[in-house]
């Protein structure tokens, strides 16, 4: 079997990419929805994304708010559960666009406008 990283497995993303599994394979005690080590393991963005993706059988309610990760270079927002990122050693984000990687190694998709 050749191994991807197409998200096309529910088995796959659901153990991987949801607060439920990562609650479970911790093995936390109480409500993966109410547990405050799953909250305290993620930044609030994050915790936001793994619990209320598409990969969950059910979504987190009541979703805390946060302000969007913008890119540390060009200010453009960078969804962390979604986008390509280098997280620097000063723990700053910078988006695949402003990254040091030749142009025509990135992928098209990052070729986007800065707005």
């Amino acid at each position: 079997m050749l191994f991807s990283y197409a998200r096309n497995s529910c088995h796959r993303n659901h153990s991987r990419y949801t607060l439920c599994s990562h609650y479970y394979h911790e093995d936390h005690a109480g409500d993966w929805q109410t547990c405050r080590v799953c909250r305290e393991s993620f930044e609030t963005e994050m915790y936001v994304w793994f619990g209320t993706n598409a990969y969950n059988f059910e979504q987190l309610k009541n979703p805390p708010s946060y302000q969007p990760t913008r890119c540390a270079s060009c200010g453009m927002v960078i969804r962390l559960g979604e986008d390509s990122y280098t997280l620097t050693p000063q723990g700053t984000y910078v988006c695949l666009a402003c990254t040091d990687v030749p142009a025509d190694l990135k992928p098209k998709a990052s070729r986007r406008k800065k707005s």
